[in-house]
């Protein structure tokens, strides 16, 4: 083996080893440093100093879910197409070509949500 097939290996591994360590390090910190003993008023809801009203869980309907769910999908689309957009000089026609298939299938899937009334909140 070469030399630099090992170091490529070792570099691999020690990103993997900080990958896997830093987040038991952070829990486990966040384990031994939290307070240990939890009180009556520490659970209960803030309504800014006013009198609670109702329970602190509360069920959120499916559909906030859903808009969440939408929101991001088009969030992260921005996300995807702003290095196409940089790039595109570089890039072609084809490319483009692939972000029309990209934006058609979004396109659509908003299509289906709002002819399934997804999107109309009652």
């Amino acid at each position: 083996m070469s030399q630099s097939y090992v170091t490529s290996v070792l570099l691999i591994a020690l990103f993997v080893a900080i990958g896997v360590g830093l987040p038991i390090v952070a829990f486990s910190l966040s384990r031994l440093l939290r307070p240990h003993h939890a009180y009556r008023e520490k659970g209960e809801t803030y309504e800014s100093g006013n009198l609670t009203v109702g329970t602190s869980w509360v069920r959120f309907h499916v559909k906030y879910y859903l808009f969440a769910l939408l929101f991001v999908v088009f969030d992260v689309e921005t996300l995807f197409l702003y290095p196409w957009a940089v790039a595109y000089d570089a890039l072609g026609t084809f490319a483009l070509a692939e972000v029309g298939i990209f934006l058609f299938i979004l396109v659509f899937g908003l299509y289906y949500a709002w002819r399934q009334e997804v999107l109309e909140w009652k």
